[in-house]
């Protein structure tokens, strides 16, 4: 009763008040936009289409008597293991994951939500994008998710992540969009999901789903100074990943088109030198021999538009539009040459069979170009424009590139074209005749394998090789 007299005093202004903060606070929960109210239900229905996967592979055995590398003995004689997450695309044992997750296995294992174990093989590998597909050996009938269009989220959208941290089974993490279209410098066709959803060692290859339960992206890298999650992880737009996984399914491998040019980004200040109104555009800086671009007409210092009716923002755009293109598609290019434009007619060919020719040991081998140097079963050049741009690489790298590699040689088993050896012995390497030279002398001396300190898009690693 005290209580209903004390209330009966309050003024009519202070009651309305009260009731106005009710009213807020009742009201709260419905008008917070983007307040999620649980993802149990929806974790419930995708978690078991989620698996963790682990490869392993023979690194062979001892390198016989050199104390120095002693220490490197268990490593040799034991498998290798790389832990991993995946989703199951398809009923039949379909899955997608990262190709480093698999990437040289002798073996791969792949565990469903229940611990069911089953052995699978790879059906197709790119690089490029970091996808791998593959197929569960005598699958029964699995669940399964579907991709969903990338294209639709928007900044601060929610999304989940789900897979195996740190080989400790399935776990869920949620988050937002918090940026697109990211270019991390891992390669030629960076068009990454940033999301704070928690991703860590053992989330890649994994997916990212929106709220509907569809798989908007594949959980591929971080930043992070500790190997942690810190609220900055990458994932692999469905938009992009559902054409490659299409097509290794299909080929085995992938079918991107190819123009054969060197491209180059413009400054505002490039632009106006050109007398351009602005930078929006591709500038071609090299065409190459016999490729579809000269045969289609184009000209050094052409600068892109349109390509195939789409407009031409940056390099980026450009990579990208060629690389989607169906191989020997006719497509109309827009550029502007001495300030007018002109229309090129350019039918596509494609990229892998030409990329080949790229990073052969044998042609390249056969006709050393200029300023390369070959040794144990590597061609390596200095990081000029061209190499920069046909390997993707940044524009401030250094050290030496490998553009070729032999396959029988033990270069194979550690580099790839496009590696850039930055160190060898600690010691940094300056150009392609300085790291033969001491690798020579290394050799000499019978010092056995040599360690090279490695980048491989925004990896860097220490590796070690026989001279």
């Amino acid at each position: 009763m005290r209580g209903i007299g004390m209330q009966a005093q309050l003024s009519p202004y202070k009651l309305t008040l009260s009731v106005l903060a009710v009213l807020a606070l009742c009201l709260a929960p419905a008008t917070a936009r983007g307040t999620p109210n649980g993802f149990a239900d929806l974790v419930e229905d995708l978690a078991p289409a989620v698996v963790s996967i682990s490869s392993s592979q023979n690194l062979g055995s001892s390198f016989g008597e050199n104390e120095q590398l002693r220490r490197f003995e268990d490593k040799l004689n034991n498998p290798a293991v790389s832990l991993g997450s995946g989703f199951i695309i398809d009923s039949s044992g379909i899955v997608v994951t990262n190709n480093h997750v698999i990437e040289g296995a002798d073996e791969i294992k792949v565990t469903m939500e229940d611990g069911t174990e089953y052995d699978a093989d790879a059906i197709g590998i790119d690089q490029e994008t970091d996808l791998a597909v593959l197929q569960i050996r005598n699958a029964p009938r699995l669940p399964a998710v579907e991709f969903g269009d990338s294209r639709k989220l928007r900044v601060g959208d929610w999304v989940l992540a789900i897979g195996g941290p740190f080989g400790l089974g399935g776990s869920v993490s949620a988050g937002i969009v918090s940026a697109q279209n990211r270019d991390i410098r891992s390669g030629l066709y960076d068009d990454y999901i940033q999301t704070d959803a928690a991703i860590n060692r053992g989330n890649s290859g994994g997916p990212l789903f929106n709220t509907d339960g569809e798989v908007v992206g594949i959980n591929t890298a971080i930043f992070s100074q500790t190997g942690g999650s810190v609220g900055v992880g990458f994932a692999v737009p469905s938009e992009l990943a559902e054409g490659i996984v299409r097509q290794l399914r299909e080929f085995g491998e992938t079918m991107r088109g190819w123009l054969g040019v060197n491209l180059a980004d413009l400054s505002p200040e490039e632009a106006s030198d050109y007398g351009l109104e602005d930078n929006k555009g591709a500038m071609v800086m090299t065409v190459r021999s016999n490729s579809p671009a000269l045969r289609g007409g184009m000209q050094s210092q052409d600068f892109v538009i349109r390509y195939d009716g789409k407009e031409i923002a940056e390099v980026r755009d450009l990579t990208r539009a060629v690389a989607d293109t169906p191989v020997g598609k006719t497509v109309t290019i827009r550029v502007l040459r001495e300030g007018r434009p002109v229309n090129l007619r350019v039918t596509i060919d494609r990229r892998e069979t030409n990329f080949a020719a790229l990073g052969s040991f044998e042609l390249m081998q056969s006709d050393l170009p200029s300023g390369a140097a070959a040794t144990s079963g590597m061609i390596l050049q200095q990081p000029t424009m061209a190499i920069r741009d046909a390997f993707g690489l940044d524009s401030n790298v250094e050290g030496v590139v490998v553009t070729a590699v032999d396959p029988d040689s033990p270069a194979a088993s550690v580099l790839r074209p496009g590696d850039v050896i930055l160190e060898l012995g600690y010691q940094p390497v300056e150009n392609p005749d300085d790291l033969v030279e001491r690798m020579e002398k290394l050799r000499n001396l019978n010092s056995g394998p040599l360690q090279i300190f490695v980048q491989r898009g925004d990896m860097m690693f220490y590796e070690l090789i026989r001279p």
